[in-house]
């Protein structure tokens, strides 16, 4: 059998009920997270976009029935944040003249919407 301490040792935490370890502890072990070395760095003024396909541009205007999209549009319809930028790219193709305002559009895109009939409008 396993009597008396039931294979937990005599003294000590871990020995007593109630016994949790705390996250990454290693049991007196350097932890991974501290022998690992650092990588990278994270950019404080990186702008983090929302982005669109003109495909997906495409289908909002036959699911809305609309011909203006803009960041207004895309916050009433819970599609994004009131505070997220948006940006459209130029993957797809668009199947009718649609008006577009956003924070940034990649060349392909705006050239795609002009050529179409619609405009494409920098916030």
């Amino acid at each position: 059998g396993h009597g008396g301490t039931s294979t937990r040792g005599y003294n000590g935490a871990q020995s007593r009920s109630g016994y949790k370890s705390k996250r990454g502890h290693d049991g007196g072990q350097t932890p991974i997270q501290r022998r690992l070395p650092k990588r990278g760095f994270k950019n404080l003024n990186r702008i983090e976009f929302q982005v669109f396909n003109l495909n997906s541009l495409s289908d909002m205007a036959v699911k809305y029935a609309t011909t203006v999209i803009d960041v207004d549009f895309l916050v009433k319809n819970h599609i994004v944040g009131k505070t997220e930028k948006v940006k459209i790219l130029g993957n797809g193709e668009l199947k009718s003249a649609v008006s577009v305002k956003a924070h940034a559009f990649s060349a392909k895109a705006k050239e795609s919407i002009e050529a179409k009939g619609g405009k494409a409008e920098t916030i």
